[in-house]
């Protein structure tokens, strides 16, 4: 049963009437899929859930999209007589592998899967989306794809998605999607112009020396001595080879090596992460790091096995879209009586997402939605094995997309 303290929030006042009826669905929706979440390219039921939502409300769509993916298509009556744009909304679907510690009536029912990230409710709120949408045509002019992302979460379901041409037929003009966000409380949208999110590129890397009794070091080349001044090298990277005026990092977050306190270890195993905002780094930092492991090693008279892979490149706003988000956002959120109603461009995050692929394709917008709620004990972070949302900014999203589509499509 969805509290009446949602469905009366204050926080809603600037939201339709027909948003605020839908909403108590939504949240039920959010509820259902949120009892079975479901891996990276594993989402079938997921899939299903949307795809009959989508058919009992008459809305064409394209199913089995790089394997689970969906994308909704629904052509607005307004103005048929002239051509009209073609706007998508994104949103992922999928789960982690998280043991869910809440105590809820619709906690996961899929033990060592968990919603711990949002996707639930991004998934609730493109649907709501569509719902008003399909009953409301004759208000915007053009078309919306909706689409609906497998495996954002890893190993990453944007890229085959876009080679699936879900960006083509009708040809897509811009882009817009949210990630509903902890760091930020209810009422309070995130959104900025330019970098918003860092590239995610990782390695990793075995050091190779020889082995031997601890008590006789002169014998050995020691992997440990080796991997642990690899690890001090690597942090020189951005001090003195990265412009302080661009934020980068990169993190050695796995250290493994030796057996027993009087041996010494043949071999030590250690890996991290790169994140950077600036896509001018997308060359530099394998090969740098590459440099100083060969340049340790080969001082040390030991050697490596390097492995390195990119992940997603930085999610990069488009200025005059995000202007448009950012000028909806205020009429949502800011006209209020509550003081923490904000929107704010000071959100940028190190973490990554392969919206990213979608924002180089073609011009658009991802903001972060408020969800954190301190008064009802809504504050753990993404990726925590409580982590939950007030379902207050399902209703949000919903306004603010409507609103995208009204703008963009129609210019009312």
């Amino acid at each position: 049963m969805v509290a009446a303290s949602i469905l009366n929030s204050p926080h809603l006042k600037n939201v339709r009437l027909d948003l605020r009826s839908l909403h108590p669905q939504v949240i039920t929706w959010r509820r259902q899929i949120h009892q079975y979440p479901e891996l990276g390219f594993e989402e079938t039921l997921t899939a299903q859930f949307i795809a009959e939502k989508l058919e009992s409300w008459g809305i064409d769509y394209q199913a089995n999209i790089a394997k689970t993916g969906i994308v909704a298509t629904i052509q607005g009556d307004r103005q048929r007589d002239r051509p009209g744009k073609v706007l998508a909304i994104r949103a992922d679907m999928d789960a982690l592998p998280i043991q869910e510690q809440n105590d809820l009536d619709y906690r996961s029912q899929h033990p060592g899967k968990m919603h711990a990230c949002g996707h639930d409710g991004h998934v609730a709120i493109a649907l709501g989306t569509a719902c008003y949408l399909a009953s409301h045509r004759h208000t915007f002019n053009g078309t919306v794809k909706i689409i609906f992302q497998p495996a954002e979460e890893g190993p990453g379901g944007a890229k085959p998605m876009i080679e699936a041409g879900v960006l083509q037929n009708p040809q897509v003009d811009a882009i817009i999607g949210l990630h509903l966000w902890q760091q930020l409380p209810l009422g309070t949208v995130g959104v900025r112009s330019g970098p918003l999110m860092a590239a995610v590129e990782t390695f990793r890397c075995t050091v190779l020396g020889r082995g031997g009794h601890g008590a006789i070091p002169q014998q050995t080349v020691d992997s440990i001595v080796v991997a642990t001044q690899i690890v001090n090298a690597l942090q020189t990277i951005v001090a003195r080879n990265i412009d302080p005026i661009d934020s980068a990092v990169v993190t050695v977050g796995e250290f493994h090596a030796g057996t027993a306190c009087n041996v010494i270890a043949d071999t030590a195993r250690l890996s991290g992460t790169i994140r950077y905002f600036n896509p001018k780094y997308a060359d530099y930092f394998h090969p740098r790091l590459e440099q100083l492991i060969a340049g340790v090693c080969g001082m040390h008279g030991a050697t490596y096995d390097l492995s390195y892979e990119k992940f997603y490149p930085p999610v990069i706003n488009d200025e005059t879209i995000a202007d448009l988000v950012r000028q909806i956002a205020q009429t949502v959120v800011t006209e209020t009586s509550l003081p923490n109603n904000l929107v704010t461009p000071h959100c940028q995050t190190m973490g990554g997402e392969d919206m990213s692929y979608f924002l180089q394709e073609v011009p658009g917008c991802y903001f972060f939605l408020g969800s954190a709620n301190a008064d009802r004990g809504l504050t753990f972070a993404h990726h925590h094995p409580q982590f939950n949302i007030d379902e207050t900014a399902l209703a949000l999203g919903m306004e603010i997309f409507i609103q995208c589509v009204e703008k963009i499509l129609t210019g009312v």
